[in-house]
């Protein structure tokens, strides 16, 4: 790996940092005011997505100075070293390989001297035999029954990716099959997902790599009770029970044939696998033909990403200006607002993309950073949101800069809905750049006493990204995106975007302590005093319970 200068001393840093000074005030008022054709210079248009960045707080010199600092920073290099199948991911001595899940057939990437496409369209082959099976009604239940429920067991990024995904293409999907995600370790999770479903119609795909993982395997055992309970006998889990795993021993100790466990590799992170053997619940929900119509939007968005120079490039455009407000106007959030209900789990989604990658305090070389780095990410779907916290954006104290998700074509047109949902998104946009002046509200006639409540001072930033219509396709795109818009940052910021040892530290202690709950004899407690009274509390009113 190339020496980096640290961020703080590059170049293109310093004078971003004096820029910043001088552009700090400016206000988008005056940018548009200056430059007639604004709107139009500072958009791009890729792989579907019309991408509007000119309600930015930014100037042509702003841009080139980020762009100077993605140069200096080896993007370019970085770029090159994830697509090649480097090991980038330092910690865990791994390639991250995501691009491979949606490599087309003939394409070639070589890890350990292996070519892995094949190996992904042999599992993505042997998805769809099993999903059309399941969709045709072919696959029986251990009774001979239509499999009509599935349920995905998981955590993390084997959750978020085929829940987002089923929530965002449930218009695609086979309506007489019911789809359902149990994650949390909270029993009502699970109570609830199977309350109302008949044990011998379904289907339960667990999603654990190592099949370990402490919240899928116990509620995955739980699976396994309440179809056993009703079916009896053990031979039904091989009929009801299908596995995304890599751990063939632990999967045949549950009971699972291995002919039917779907592998992923070491190379794929969590957050980045839903367009994997993860995404199995989606293929059966859309189809192979839509999954695939899927992956394809992934890779033309990978390939707009590896090919296109940086002035053009969507997720380097987007990453440099996450980066601008995170780093100099210390916004610490960035907000996702998509006008499209069915991406009401896509804000959900990219939070564990964007915190889990980007939420971390050392360099690749083990230094503490001496800068910000992820931002904090949230969001709700429009118009919702507007009744909620669109006021803390417009009149609040915070900068929250914000991507503004819409769709030209409602893929559910109701008389005028679909004109006043973008009607209202467009007009979200126009008011937080532009605001509303005191001279505006006075020349409305408003009372002296009131007219400070009533000015809106404008100036925060926002993107729009404009697509035709919501598919499989466009759903891929706009996810690669996010995906290369996050690695864009963490390259420039010098950090692991690959690992997650935050991740783990929670859960060592909770493998300590859940015996000392579940103990019925009074052991002693070696915690902090927080911790002991805590579960003392906790045992005494499990007690009462009983």
């Amino acid at each position: 790996m190339t020496a980096i200068a640290p961020l703080t001393t590059r170049v293109a840093w310093k004078a971003l940092a004096a820029h910043y000074s001088q552009v700090r005030h400016l206000h988008l008022r005056t940018l548009f005011a200056e430059d007639a054709t604004r709107g139009e210079r500072m958009a791009v248009e890729a792989v579907g997505i019309y991408f509007d960045y000119s309600k930015h707080r930014i100037t042509d010199e702003t841009l080139t100075l980020l762009l100077q600092l993605a140069e200096e920073s080896g993007l370019q290099a970085r770029i090159d070293a994830l697509f090649r199948g480097d090991k980038i991911n330092i910690t865990e001595k791994r390639a991250v390989l995501h691009v491979a899940l949606r490599a087309p057939k003939g394409h070639s990437i070589i890890v350990d001297g292996e070519d892995v496409v094949p190996h992904v369209h042999a599992v993505l082959a042997k998805m769809a035999n099993f999903s059309n099976r399941v969709r045709s009604g072919e696959w029986k239940g251990h009774t001979g029954k239509p499999i009509r429920n599935v349920i995905n067991i998981g955590i993390g990024g084997s959750d978020l990716g085929p829940v987002m995904a089923y929530e965002a293409l449930r218009h695609y999907s086979q309506r007489d099959l019911v789809f359902r995600f149990v994650s949390n370790i909270d029993g009502t999770d699970f109570a609830e997902a199977t309350r109302d479903l008949d044990a011998e119609e379904t289907l339960f795909i667990v999603s654990s790599k190592t099949f370990t993982t402490l919240e899928t395997m116990t509620n995955a055992r739980t699976a396994r009770d309440w179809t056993l309970t009703t079916l009896k006998h053990p031979a039904a889990v091989a009929k009801h029970f299908v596995a995304v795993s890599t751990n063939t021993e632990e999967v045949t100790k549950f009971g699972i044939d291995t002919a039917n466990m779907f592998e992923f590799w070491d190379w794929v992170g969590g957050r980045y696998s839903m367009d994997s053997a993860i995404g199995l619940s989606t293929m059966i929900a859309i189809g192979p033909e839509q999954f695939h119509a899927m992956l394809d939007g992934f890779h033309q968005m990978d390939e707009h990403f590896r090919t296109t120079p940086f002035e053009r490039n969507l997720p380097v455009l987007m990453g440099l200006l996450t980066l601008w407000y995170n780093n100099f106007f210390d916004a610490q959030t960035m907000a996702v607002l998509p006008y499209e209900q069915y991406l009401k789990r896509f804000p959900a989604y990219l939070q564990q993309l964007t915190m889990e990658s980007n939420g971390k305090h050392v360099t690749l070389d083990g230094t503490e950073v001496a800068y910000q780095t992820g931002p904090i990410y949230w969001g709700e779907p429009g118009t919702n949101g507007q009744h909620s916290f669109y006021q803390l954006i417009h009149q609040g104290t915070k900068l929250i800069p914000c991507d503004l998700i819409v769709f030209a074509q409602p893929l559910n047109p109701l008389g005028r809905h679909h004109d006043v949902l973008l009607a209202n998104v467009f007009a979200q946009a126009e008011a937080l750049a532009f605001g509303k002046t005191s001279q505006e509200v006075q020349a409305e006639g408003t009372p002296a006493w009131l007219a400070p409540h009533r000015i809106f001072e404008g100036n925060r930033p926002s993107s729009t990204l404009l697509l035709e219509r919501l598919t499989p396709k466009t759903l891929g795109a706009l996810i690669a995106l996010y995906e290369h818009s996050v690695f864009v940052q963490g390259a420039i910021w010098h950090i692991d975007s690959f690992d997650q040892w935050g991740v783990e530290l929670g859960k060592v202690l909770a493998e300590r302590i859940i015996p000392e709950l579940e103990s019925k004899a009074e052991s002693p407690l070696t915690h902090d005093s927080s911790t002991n009274s805590l579960i003392r509390h906790y045992r005494k009113y499990k007690e009462r319970s009983t």
